[in-house]
């Protein structure tokens, strides 16, 4: 990915402890931190319901609102952060992260869990998630640096998963999930001085920008919802947000309701935090030899089988694990030949607006995959209908990714007068 001249030169200027390797792991800390509490909030479902009678349908409301709400604050925390730096949005991202997370452990009524659990998380995501961590790699380290790195920050994600789920049971089992969420909240207050190492300076217009860097924002947006291959990425996209979404909250409940207890559920989502490590670098590496468009529609159609094989069998704590498993190998991977056909297409100069636009598909997915999975059970007493709407969909998305076209857009090139 290119750097542009007003990239370039504040970053040479970083100070001496700056070091790429601080960089990188500061950056992976923030992901890990940033992705884990939320991927363990799942398992506050069933205890916050039987303490305060609500139906599985509120929970799934409120984060509902969250994985929105961090999709639409997305782009704007990505233009903020490119226009005025990105420590100042780490920090409000942060803030906005421990404060939603200690409302939530206070709240008593559906209104104040939707605003912890979904508004404050949901915006406070936006601006202290992974996204922005792989940004600031891209303009504060060097090219031959960053495949790795970006590699390794989505990978720290996972860990984060991976860490974060058996934490969360334990704590909840030792301490009860007031205790839990309080930690978690204090937890996130590290992202403020890990990111004083991926300070980014404000913007600088380029002195010999090329016609291409200067395209406009408004121009970039329908040059890329005009183009077809752009569109059909990003509604697959949606399938994605949809799946995970509704397993990363909704299945530590069904395994419970299964007779698996809440610990192996713990280890479920942790199997896939940790397989989703060795999903990421693989495609990551393959994506490099293979079409794009291939690796999503594998992974999807991938997932549709998996989820088709766990239902249809009993659940036991084998198949769980398997299914986690199975799952992470495909959980992230959609990200990397994502980004990458998004940079294929148009270049690097609206690289975060574009993905940003395409993230906001993903996180409407995981809205409906949430929300739905909650009024679905409330009304059948069962997740039944939401999995097989997760198969369909991963078949769907499996064949829209197939026509995609992986060349850069043609542009007119603008002639002297």
């Amino acid at each position: 990915m290119s750097t542009s001249v007003g990239e370039l030169a504040p970053a040479s200027r970083s100070s001496n402890w700056r070091t790429p390797a601080v960089i990188i792991l500061c950056g992976c800390a923030i992901g890990m931190l940033g992705f884990g509490p939320r991927s363990a909030l799942g398992f506050f479902v069933q205890p916050m319901s039987h303490e305060f009678s609500w139906g599985r349908d509120v929970f799934g409301l409120a984060i509902a609102f969250q994985n929105l709400l961090w999709g639409l604050g997305q782009p704007v925390a990505g233009a903020v952060a490119d226009r005025f730096g990105l420590f100042r949005v780490m920090c409000v991202g942060a803030l906005l992260y421990a404060g939603g997370l200690l409302l939530m452990r206070y709240s008593t009524t559906p209104l104040s869990l939707d605003i912890g659990a979904g508004v404050m998380v949901g915006f406070g995501l936006a601006g202290c998630s992974f996204n922005l961590v792989l940004s600031a790699f891209t303009k504060l380290l060097p090219a031959e640096k960053r495949g790795l790195a970006l590699g390794a920050g989505t990978a720290a994600g996972s860990f984060g998963q991976f860490l974060f789920a058996p934490i969360g049971v334990a704590l909840i089992d030792n301490f009860g999930w007031q205790q839990a969420l309080s930690v978690f909240g204090f937890l996130m207050l590290l992202i403020i001085p890990l990111s004083l190492a991926l300070a980014t300076p404000p913007a600088a217009n380029p002195a010999n920008a090329t016609p291409a860097d200067e395209q406009t924002f408004t121009r970039a947006l329908a040059e890329a919802f005009g183009h077809r291959s752009y569109v059909l990425l990003v509604i697959g996209f949606f399938t994605c947000g949809f799946q995970l979404a509704f397993i990363t909250v909704h299945l530590p409940a069904f395994l419970v309701d299964r007779g698996i207890s809440t610990q192996t559920g713990g280890w479920v989502i942790a199997a896939i935090g940790l397989f989703n490590i060795i999903g990421s670098l693989s495609v990551g590496y393959l994506q490099n030899s293979l079409p794009k468009r291939y690796i999503l529609s594998t992974i999807y159609f991938t997932r549709a089988l998996a989820t088709l094989a766990f239902i249809s069998f009993p659940i036991t704590p084998f198949s769980a694990i398997a299914f986690g498993a199975v799952s992470g190998l495909t959980w992230l991977s959609t990200v990397p030949p994502t980004s990458a056909l998004v940079a294929l297409m148009f270049g690097t100069r609206w690289l975060a607006t574009l993905y940003g636009f395409a993230f906001v598909s993903h996180q409407v997915g995981g809205f409906l995959g949430v929300w739905l999975g909650g009024i679905v059970f409330e009304k059948y007493g069962s997740y039944t209908p939401i999995w097989w709407l997760s198969i369909v969909f991963g078949v769907l998305s499996a064949l829209i990714n197939l026509p995609i076209v992986e060349k850069p857009v043609v542009r007119a090139v603008a002639q002297p007068a």
